[in-house]
């Protein structure tokens, strides 16, 4: 078995140390420089180690002031399921209730943006062809918690009540209830998750630090025809949340 980097042996260690209360939330870890004295390594291996354990939300950062244990927080529960599809009221509103927050979103919508080529073969159009896209903060207690980016057919929902997700009679009412409107049943999602580091765009939105672990959803509705009528990646941070999956059994 090949031996571990020096810098996981060091992050391990700084984990014990933690778990046995040598320093408590809140206390400011001791300078680099006197950690890799300590264990015999550099300060690179300090820094690498500090950093992988401030992406595991054990340790936080302040700039100019140096590396304290991050007071330990709550995930919120992320449950990802169709049977939560509700005729009335958000999922995200219902789970965030659930844990004694309030649950709220900030989106932006633009219409005819084009298509770039992977989103086109998500959605089983042409490369260029026109989508709605729109962009979510989903928020718990005013603090963002999920980033979403969707895309819908601009053709699909063009001239309808509906073309616009957050506005209009149906605003915010969800992809299924919205497409129902439209005469178009939406029969199933498929989501595929994947863990990633966050983009610096992404870590600055939620807050986190940059290269954090996220979970990328890519998640697509399909209609009863079998066509895709939306697409969207959805990024949750692993500091922040916890994503479940909620499987209904048919009898």
């Amino acid at each position: 078995m090949p031996e571990q980097p020096p810098y996981l042996r060091l992050a391990d260690e700084l984990r014990r140390r933690i778990a046995e209360h040598e320093w408590e939330p809140g206390d400011r870890l001791p300078s680099r420089a006197q950690i890799g004295q300590e264990h015999g390594v550099g300060e690179n291996v300090v820094r690498r180690a500090q950093e992988l354990l401030i992406s595991q939300g054990l340790l936080e950062g302040r700039a100019g002031s140096g590396t304290y244990v991050a007071e330990p927080r709550q995930r919120v529960r992320i449950v990802r399921s169709t049977a939560r599809e509700q005729p009335s009221g958000s999922p995200f509103r219902a789970d965030m209730k659930a844990v004694g927050r309030q649950g709220d979103w900030e989106s932006l919508t633009e219409a005819k943006v084009p298509a770039p080529s992977d989103i086109a073969a998500r959605l089983g159009i042409a490369e260029g062809e026109l989508c709605v896209r729109t962009t979510y903060e989903f928020l718990a207690d005013g603090r963002p918690v999920q980033l979403s980016t969707s895309w819908e057919p601009y053709d699909l929902t063009a001239g309808t009540l509906v073309v616009l997700p957050e506005g209009g009679p149906h605003a915010g009412a969800g992809v299924v209830n919205r497409m129902a409107a439209i005469g178009v049943t939406v029969s199933h999602a498929v989501e595929q998750p994947q863990p990633r580091k966050a983009t610096a765009e992404e870590a600055s939105l939620l807050g986190i630090q940059k290269a954090a672990l996220v979970t990328h959803i890519r998640r697509t509705y399909y209609s009863d025809a079998g066509r895709p009528v939306e697409t969207a990646d959805i990024v949750v941070p692993d500091t922040l949340c916890e994503v479940v999956y909620e499987i209904p059994v048919h009898h």
